[in-house]
């Protein structure tokens, strides 16, 4: 059947994170010196168990519900285990999160390939992103600074919905904005459970981009697997 929709995941497809997520303390480090600047005296040592407490609470409740809070909300809930009362709508979290972000998107780079992929699939096929991020307004910024928004027909970021992958709700919505049927679009992504059973749960067809030694015999088989990002524009229309 041909293809009408091609959809991608974002980190490690199109944008790529240095690995180990040797981003984290830095991250925390400069959302723990904001706050401290706003009031909130707390050793780092203290900051940081707490809220690695808190977000392991989340990814817990996350891989059974699927849900997808606000990183607000991760925050928030960090700062009143502390002892502060902010909630989720107070200028001090909201700035937390941004100082967080904005050290985030210091290592995150564009896969080499991304642009001329986008370029020659734009135009041809819908194209649309569904991503996993809890800080949606971040993802978007990484989305406009690699000039990758202008290639998309329609993104869609977890934390703005509540949804997260591999949750069917979330590429449906995708699909529904699109006007795609699931049969007739392809989604590409990285991992095998979010990317791939996520995906097929829904009757789309799939290509993992192979960025890791797949480990183990999880039953969760991709329709085509490329090594390249460029290898999709010989790749889509055969999956």
């Amino acid at each position: 059947m041909k293809v009408e929709a091609v959809l991608f995941d974002l980190f490690d497809t199109l944008l790529l994170l240095e690995n180990d997520e040797i981003y984290y303390e830095p991250c925390l480090k400069r959302m723990h010196s904001f706050l401290a600047k706003n009031g909130v005296n707390v050793s780092f040592a203290g900051f940081s168990r707490t809220y690695f407490e808190v977000r392991d609470t989340f990814y817990s409740e996350s891989r059974k519900s699927l849900e997808e809070p606000h990183f607000n909300v991760r925050v928030s809930q960090t700062l009143q285990k502390l002892g502060f009362d902010f909630d989720v709508s107070d200028p001090i979290v909201m700035g937390a999160t941004k100082a967080f972000a904005d050290e985030f998107m210091r290592y995150v780079k564009l896969d080499d390939g991304a642009i001329d992929v986008l370029q020659k699939l734009h135009g041809k096929y819908k194209l649309g992103l569904v991503s996993n991020f809890g800080i949606p307004e971040c993802g978007r910024e990484l989305l406009d600074r690699f000039n990758l928004t202008t290639y998309l027909d329609f993104i869609v970021i977890s934390g703005e919905v509540n949804q997260r992958k591999p949750n069917p709700k979330i590429f449906r919505r995708a699909l529904q904005a699109l006007g795609v049927a699931p049969s007739k679009a392809v989604f590409v992504g990285d991992m095998l459970d979010l990317d791939i059973m996520g995906p097929k749960s829904v009757g789309m067809r799939t290509i993992l981009i192979k960025r890791r030694p797949i480990e183990g015999n999880s039953g969760i088989k991709p329709d085509k697997v490329i090594e390249d990002l460029t290898e999709l524009l010989t790749t889509v229309e055969d999956c």
